[in-house]
């Protein structure tokens, strides 16, 4: 998918004016302005240049293995739960990346629970800047991710990433934080190893992924290339029992949906077939994606507010891809370096249908639940997302693509994330929204 590009230097204009003395006072505020623009804008270049890992490191993972501090100075929740407190409500999802000189907590050698697809060290991929900036929302301080402040309050506590394999994708990122303190027992998988539970023994904490990429009941007819051999069967009045069985085991819950509803799908309602999506030759209706999409999302809210279960459940809203110059079976490509600002970018017509979806049906819900006694919350991570273009394996999805030939044509992958990589900093988001429940809705 190629993203539209903008650029918004407007330059300034000024009205004509009779007395020269304004236009001398003017002029002085304009130099004045220019230089305090010109002093800051060398700071900000400076620590990006002082951020960046020297040449010679760029091909060695093993140089990040660097001390993991075991509880970094900048994790002092509760001194920051006073000062956002004091600042009144923060829009944790609207901000910028900015400079980490100290890096990830981890790396593909001190995490051993990276599937090769996201593992892009361990695949060659040659640069390493994308791991040294982390999100910044403006307004308020963000702290890092606390992997012994979590665990302390996950004790006895389950935790669930119901969803595709983005979930699992964000699951993994959260094992490998954790990590640093104690690791994970996995107890269970299934057939295909998408679903899985790991059990904190220390904690008595347990922590599931449950592979559902439609979160509502799909007959699926796809291999693990994702090669069809028929259309997939979405019934859109009823959900996905692998997860609904199970939601009453949970005291936590990510649920997130998307990316799949763009798949060719016919759709069913009350045993009938009712139309379909993308669906040529088939003499059904074309319904959109987007009609299967809000009755998935509203089908879900329905069940979590009406479960009588007291799960703290978010929603993540959809994840934007970078594909440029084609889509994913096309050519295209992910291959920048440095993420976007603000501005530069422009979500695609169907990020912004799905995240408006997920918006207005949430906004429905959570007005609904005290009096369900439910606790909702919105984990929107799709703007500050799509300002990550470089966060993600491109063609290192596979190990050593270039290693026989350079100039070798690979499959990119320009939707899931580096482990390490930007995806570890929603990790940070919602132990925000944890510690801070009243302040981050």
């Amino acid at each position: 998918m190629v993203k539209e590009m903008r650029s918004d230097l407007n330059p300034f204009s000024l009205s004509k004016h009779n007395s020269v003395i304004i236009k001398f006072a003017v002029s002085f505020l304009l130099v004045g302005l220019a230089f305090r623009l010109l002093i800051s804008g060398s700071f900000r270049f400076s620590s990006v240049v002082e951020t960046s890992v020297p040449a010679n490191e760029e091909t060695k993972p093993e140089s990040l293995m660097a001390s993991l501090p075991e509880e970094p100075a900048s994790n002092d929740f509760e001194a920051n739960k006073s000062q956002n407190s004091q600042s009144g409500k923060c829009d944790l999802f609207t901000g910028e990346w900015i400079p980490d000189p100290s890096g990830p907590f981890y790396t593909n050698q001190s995490c051993l629970q990276i599937e090769g697809h996201q593992n892009c060290m361990k695949n060659g991929r040659p640069d390493s800047g994308y791991l040294y900036w982390r999100w910044s929302p403006r307004g308020c301080s963000l702290p890092k991710f606390n992997p012994k402040k979590f665990l302390h309050l996950m004790r006895n506590k389950s935790w669930a990433f119901i969803g595709d394999s983005i979930s699992r994708n964000h699951v993994q990122s959260l094992l490998c934080i954790l990590s640093q303190v104690e690791q994970a027992v996995e107890t269970y998988h299934d057939e295909e190893y998408r679903s899985k539970i790991w059990h904190f023994r220390t904690h008595n904490f347990t922590l599931s992924v449950i592979w559902t990429p439609f979160l509502i009941k799909a007959d699926i007819f796809e291999d693990m290339n994702g090669v069809s051999s028929s259309e997939i069967q979405l019934h859109l009045d009823e959900l996905d029992k692998k997860w609904t069985d199970q939601y009453r085991n949970f005291d936590y819950a990510i649920v997130a949906g998307g990316k799949w509803f763009l798949k060719t799908a016919i759709y069913h309602e009350n045993n009938v077939v009712t139309g379909c999506h993308y669906c040529p030759g088939k003499n059904l209706t074309e319904l959109g994606f987007d009609y299967a999409y809000r009755k998935a999302i509203q089908l879900i809210f329905n069940f979590i507010t009406n479960s009588g279960h007291k799960t703290l459940a978010f929603l993540r809203t959809t994840t934007p891809d970078h594909f440029e110059n084609g889509e994913w079976f096309s050519g295209g490509t992910c291959d920048r370096k440095v993420p976007f600002k603000e501005g530069e970018v422009n979500m695609t017509d169907v990020d912004t249908i799905m995240r408006n979806i997920e918006l207005e049906e949430f906004a429905k819900a959570a007005a609904l639940g005290p009096d369900k006694g439910v606790v909702l919350k919105l984990l929107d991570t799709t703007r500050l997302s799509l300002l990550r273009p470089d966060g993600h394996p491109g063609p290192y999805r596979q190990f050593q693509p270039f290693a026989e030939d350079k100039n070798a044509k690979v499959q990119n992958d320009c939707l899931h994330w580096c482990l390490p990589g930007p995806i570890d900093s929603w990790n940070d988001l919602v132990m925000e929204m944890i510690v801070n429940g009243g302040i981050y809705q």
